[in-house]
């Protein structure tokens, strides 16, 4: 258990974690490295993934709900990448118990700045919702795609959100602001069955994830909110920064790592 001072720095982290996480993603930039500054040295890497896990669902759900209720994104259009999402996690959280992540940074790392660079080079990305494919074509694609996040989250996690929300942009023609809506539903999906599943393991620390959790969803909300109210073209710019973030944490763990 951290000390008073340590465990309301994780709160603030959670809550600023949460408010970046409901528009772009990318809240596990903030959250984990804070818990692996906050937490006792020697803290088993599920137990820290499993504590971030419950923070995360709470932020998710507020912020999944807000889109949902501003009807951002259809329901039904929801429903299959949610199911798919949770199938993936829970073979992710299989995998945590027996293999290390680290493989996985110099992969994350490319892909990150592939999307950056293709973001940046095409201005009009994002700006309008224009789907390219029918219904059925749509709806499995992203499934598909959303089975292959779900499987990384459940896994290692950072990035899921931001590289949901460019897949669904480059993929399947949405905006920003519908991008962010399915992806949420999408990440939450993934979350709640990773953290159900490291709960179920006791791989959590009730205390300082309840608290933090109360902080994240607070952030979630209002981040949803502000999402909804400066839409598609301010999401991209949030979607930039925070991707030019993540580039520069993993670009440093993979750095150290290499050393």
């Amino acid at each position: 258990m951290p000390s008073l001072p340590a465990l309301l720095l994780l709160m603030l982290a959670a809550l600023l974690a949460g408010f970046i996480d409901a528009v772009v993603g990318g809240g596990g930039l903030i959250t984990v490295p804070a818990l692996l500054l906050g937490l006792p040295a020697g803290t088993p890497l599920p137990t820290l993934l499993g504590t971030n896990k419950v923070v995360a669902v709470t932020g998710t759900t507020l912020a999944a709900g807000k889109f949902v209720r501003a009807r951002a994104l259809d329901w039904r259009e929801m429903v299959l990448p949610v199911l798919a999402s949770g199938l993936g996690s829970a073979g992710g959280v299989w995998l945590t118990y027996h293999m290390h992540a680290d493989f996985l940074r110099p992969l994350m790392l490319g892909l990150l700045v592939a999307m950056l660079a293709f973001t940046l080079l095409r201005p009009d990305l994002g700006s309008l919702h224009a789907p390219r494919f029918g219904l059925a074509h749509q709806r499995g694609l992203a499934a598909l795609i959303s089975v292959c996040l779900g499987f990384y989250d459940g896994f290692f996690g950072p990035g899921t959100g931001s590289v949901l929300i460019f897949l669904f942009v480059a993929v399947l023609g949405f905006d920003f602001l519908r991008s962010s809506a399915l992806a949420k539903a999408v990440n939450w999906a993934s979350n709640i069955t990773a953290m159900g599943l490291f709960v179920l393991r006791g791989s959590w620390l009730p205390t300082v994830a309840l608290s933090m959790a109360v902080a994240n969803g607070a952030g979630g909300y209002l981040g949803a909110h502000v999402a909804l109210t400066r839409g598609s073209r301010w999401v991209r710019a949030v979607f930039i920064a925070v991707v030019g973030a993540l580039i520069l944490r993993l670009g440093w763990q993979v750095l150290r790592g290499t050393a």
